[in-house]
């Protein structure tokens, strides 16, 4: 038995603790019930309760949650297009999220697949300065997909 200061009360039966729980106004509150003898705490669990959810809330405000966005190129792109998909890319890369590039296969363009593994090995080197290549560039049905981290 522990007090609500966290001092040890010892070993005494349920119906002993629960009236000096109530005398202080309190609860009694489980800690390890799988212990031999179980242990047990005086608190106000509503505090304690709160407290945890105030601690939780903190430790999510100082999450960053990452997104996954996502460039879609095809494989007659021109240099123009894309350098302007590299520009977004590099954009989205500073500000910490991820980058899924793909290309789309439509037709007859299935046959030549390795166009679009350089368009995208080109890719990865444009924006090698800001990101990494996670996953490098692999099929996916119709899509050639390839995924780029930030840099640490």
């Amino acid at each position: 038995m522990i007090d609500a200061e966290g001092g040890q009360l010892g070993i005494m039966s349920s119906k002993d603790a629960q009236i000096i729980a109530d005398e202080k106004k309190l609860d009694l509150v489980k800690i390890s019930p799988t212990a031999k003898p179980p242990v047990c705490r005086i608190m106000d669990y509503g505090k304690y309760k709160f407290d945890l959810a105030k601690k939780d809330k903190e430790a999510r405000k100082k999450q960053k949650v990452i997104d996954v966005k996502e460039l879609r190129l095809s494989p007659g792109i021109e240099a123009h297009d894309i350098n302007v998909k590299v520009k977004k890319a590099i954009e989205f890369l500073k500000d910490g999220d991820k980058v899924k590039v793909s290309i789309r296969f439509r037709g007859r363009e299935l046959g030549h697949t390795q166009v679009g593994v350089v368009i995208l090995n080109q890719f990865a080197i444009d924006v090698e300065e800001v990101g990494v290549v996670e996953k490098p560039p692999k099929m996916e049905a119709r899509s050639l997909v390839m995924f780029l981290a930030p840099k640490q």
